[in-house]
């Protein structure tokens, strides 16, 4: 097999507001991790926390008490996915193909998963679930484009990352369990759906935006041919 050529260095840009007490955190943690631990095997972790996500909320059909699994869950996720990476580059043993296909591809079946279990509880309907991952796969396309055409990979919107979403999905899985079954608000529409439509529309709204501006970055940097 010939060897594969050198890849450009990617450049991450993230600015989301927990990063710098995230980074501390992943730092400390990276330092004492055993060497036993690799980062194939956090990414795996992650994927064990996306499995306890989505169980707990469609356990949730059964009883509400099951949303603590799915909460659980979203510390597990973040654990794995969050270090794996970070343990790679920690230990200076990154694999950059390897690694970038095998991360991505993890981060897309976990973020289906859980927003298809969202959508999939008695307490978000699904086709609301649904816009809102189709809003996340735009904005994952944005980020694998900006990588191609810019060298950039863009981790944050709006100064919200992923560490940022999962909060705001415990928040959200909490209310469930505080308030329960909402009323609907209009026709079978209830608050609750009304949250996962908005976030679903504003993903889908920065993607169009985004696209928009470097499309015009691009044209300036490459006019036509005369």
């Amino acid at each position: 097999m010939a060897p594969l050529p050198e890849i450009s260095p990617i450049d991450r840009i993230q600015e989301n507001f927990l990063a710098r007490a995230e980074r501390r955190v992943l730092d400390r943690l990276c330092a004492a991790m055993p060497a036993w631990v690799t980062p194939d095997k956090l990414t795996s972790i992650g994927m064990v926390g996306a499995s306890m996500i989505l169980a707990g909320y469609l356990a949730s059909n059964v009883a509400a008490a099951w949303l603590w699994l799915s909460i659980a869950g979203f510390v597990v996720h973040w654990f794995g996915d969050s270090l794996d990476g970070s343990l790679a580059r920690f230990r200076k043993i990154e694999r950059p193909r390897y690694g970038y296909f095998l991360d991505h591809s993890c981060d897309g079946l976990a973020t289906a998963m859980i927003v298809c279990g969202i959508g999939l509880s008695p307490y978000v309907a699904l086709e609301a679930a649904l816009l809102g991952l189709a809003g996340y796969l735009l904005l994952s396309i944005h980020a694998f484009l900006s990588v191609r055409v810019l060298g950039e990979l863009p981790l944050t919107y709006l100064n919200l990352g992923p560490t940022e979403v999962r909060v705001l999905l415990v928040l959200l899985t909490l209310a469930f369990l505080i308030f329960g079954m909402p009323r609907p608000i209009w026709g079978e529409t209830t608050s609750f759906d009304l949250v996962a439509w908005g976030a679903g529309l504003l993903m889908i709204g920065l993607f169009v935006a985004m696209t928009a501006s470097k499309a015009r970055l691009l044209a300036r940097q490459e006019p036509p041919r005369r």
